[in-house]
């Protein structure tokens, strides 16, 4: 393999396509509802200082199972130790859910980037919807990136790991999808193609779609959380019941009623703020 090739196509059913990150919530967050999260796995994240950065987490696995990998808008980048092998992994958005598979003995830590961060190299889109591409591997503790070898990352430092990508131009970032996931568009002299053109390059979705699929993990957090559907209907945003049962099945796998009896283990809900 050349060392300067910046990404392999990850095979099916590798190491670097399981996925094992279930939803559970930091310490910082609220509570997922009881039997969200399946006892074959533990789970941690934590908040990132870094711009670029929207959560930091790992898992680790005890047996072998299974759990519905919900839509996502951000992209990341894994690292798996599993049978005395380290990967890693470029994950793209997923904008419907897919049952994944997560083997035992197995170890994850994963970066998850902020929506409007991106990989010049690598164009969002050719990771999307479970495309995932792992890196070449440089050696037992480092990986080949446009040919250098870089360290992989661990829970404590990542931060300094997301800052020699920025620093070696692997990873950039475009103020514009800052500006419009935070309503700030009329400060940007910009036109409504251009943006919608730029957010959808940065992100590999319409702004449209990033919008249904946050409001549905939000959804889905709160209901976990406890809060009344009806209540959810509000807070969320949804035109009614129906609407929201809808969103969910589409892009959780799930209805409401199961998502708060606690039947479904769903991947990676942290609290966010609501907007």
């Amino acid at each position: 393999m050349d060392r300067g090739a910046a990404t392999t196509t990850a095979r099916a059913g590798t190491a670097a396509s399981y996925r094992c990150e279930i939803a559970t919530s930091s310490r910082a967050a609220a509570a997922t509802s009881p039997g969200t999260a399946p006892s074959f796995l533990s789970f941690e994240d934590r908040a990132s200082d870094s711009p670029l950065v929207e959560r930091i987490w790992r898992s680790r696995s005890s047996e072998a199972g299974n759990f519905t990998s919900v839509a996502a808008s951000h992209w990341e980048m894994v690292v798996t130790r599993l049978q005395g092998t380290t990967t890693i992994t470029v994950r793209g958005p997923e904008t419907k859910p897919t049952s994944a598979e997560c083997p035992a003995d197995g170890e994850w830590i994963g970066v998850r980037f902020r929506v409007g961060t991106f990989m010049p190299q690598l164009p969002v889109v050719r990771v999307m919807d479970r495309q995932d591409v792992e890196l070449p591997a440089a050696s037992r503790r480092a990986f080949w990136l446009g040919g250098s070898a870089i360290e992989y990352p661990d829970f404590e430092n990542a931060e300094a790991f997301v800052q020699r990508l920025l620093d070696g131009g692997w990873i950039g970032r475009d103020p514009v999808v800052d500006a419009v996931v935070n309503g700030r568009v009329e400060s940007m002299a910009t036109s409504t193609r251009t943006l919608q053109r730029r957010f959808l390059r940065a992100t590999g979705l319409t702004i449209g779609a990033h919008r249904q699929i946050e409001r549905a993990r939000l959804a889905a957090r709160l209901l976990g959380e406890g809060v009344p559907i009806l209540d959810v209907v509000h807070r969320a945003g949804y035109f009614d019941q129906a609407h929201l049962t809808r969103s969910l099945r589409s892009r959780m796998g799930h209805t409401p009623g199961q998502i708060v009896r606690g039947e479904a283990a769903l991947s990676f809900l942290y609290k966010t703020d609501e907007s």
